[in-house]
């Protein structure tokens, strides 16, 4: 199951990315947006990450999440992230987390390449937030053990999305820039930027994730344990489980054929699980003993 926060045209390609593969809920503050949230097939979720009161339903809802809501408009902390981290904090199955951040966390680089180990100097109000988010993030990924990935997004472009065609500055008369005012900018095109936060959702395994417990109860889960392992069956342990009331042969055999282990071809261990509970008694010399049903 994947959260999407901040479900705008990115994640709406996101979304589409992934249909038929994963299921995915969108939280929204507007009503306007269900119906094209619906549209690109994604179950829309009412919440206001500026009215943490809303967002108590999203603790639980999924195991991966990606966050690209932006911070407000105002101050040096990014207080809809740590409404949302507060949410989350109460989820017992979120594994992974990916976060859309700025480029501009950077400050001004003055054309120089750059890469994820510069130091960040974030000149304007809007990077310090977007600072502020990425730190919250990273002691709630080591809190929690969700893996945290941050996405540092240049300018987002693409010819369908607002603004994103020069034909309709040119249509606007929008002012062109002199040479002696321009500057170095970087661009990823939107459909790229979707493809890479569906990779990075996808990265556990080459971080050395690779031993995964999965079982048939799990449900939705397993669907994106599925797509997660697509094309990389034999990098990982794949383990399942059958309760006791699928004991018999021909049950467990049904049940060893979720979806994850049926796309998968076959679990490696197949465990049975089964419930022990430790009962009190005494035995004929008077000594307390246990014994386990």
């Amino acid at each position: 199951m994947l959260l999407i926060v901040g479900c705008g045209d990115v994640g709406l390609r996101v979304t589409r990315l992934v249909a038929g593969r994963w299921r995915v809920l969108a939280l929204t503050s507007s009503a306007e947006r269900l119906g094209a949230l619906r549209a690109a097939g994604a179950v829309p979720l009412r919440g206001d990450l500026d009215r943490p009161q809303t967002l108590a339903r999203l603790a639980g809802l999924a195991d991966l999440v990606l966050h690209l809501a932006p911070p407000a408009a105002y101050g040096a902390r990014d207080a809809r992230t740590a409404h949302l981290i507060g949410a989350l904090s109460r989820s017992p199955r979120l594994r992974r987390l990916v976060y859309g951040s700025t480029s501009g966390v950077y400050g001004d680089c003055a054309g120089a390449r750059v890469d994820e180990t510069r130091a960040l100097r974030p000149a304007t109000a809007r990077a310090q937030r977007r600072v502020d988010a990425e730190r919250r993030l990273r002691v709630f990924g080591r809190g929690s053990g969700a893996r945290v990935t941050l996405l540092r997004i240049p300018g987002i472009y693409a010819l369908d999305r607002p603004g994103g065609d020069p034909r309709e500055r040119l249509a606007r008369g929008t002012p062109v820039l002199r040479a002696e005012d321009d500057v170095y900018t970087s661009h990823i095109h939107a459909d790229d930027l979707a493809r890479a936060c569906v990779a990075a959702l996808r990265r556990g395994i080459d971080l050395g994730m690779t031993h995964i417990d999965t079982a048939e109860m799990y449900g939705d889960a397993e669907l994106v344990i599925a797509e997660a392992i697509a094309g990389r069956r034999d990098d990982v342990c794949l383990v399942s489980k059958v309760l006791p009331s699928n004991a018999s042969r021909r049950r467990q055999a049904a049940a060893a054929m979720s979806s994850a282990t049926l796309r998968a071809r076959a679990a490696s261990p197949l465990v049975m699980t089964w419930n022990v509970m430790p009962t009190s008694g005494t035995s004929a010399n008077g000594k307390p003993k246990k014994k386990f049903t």
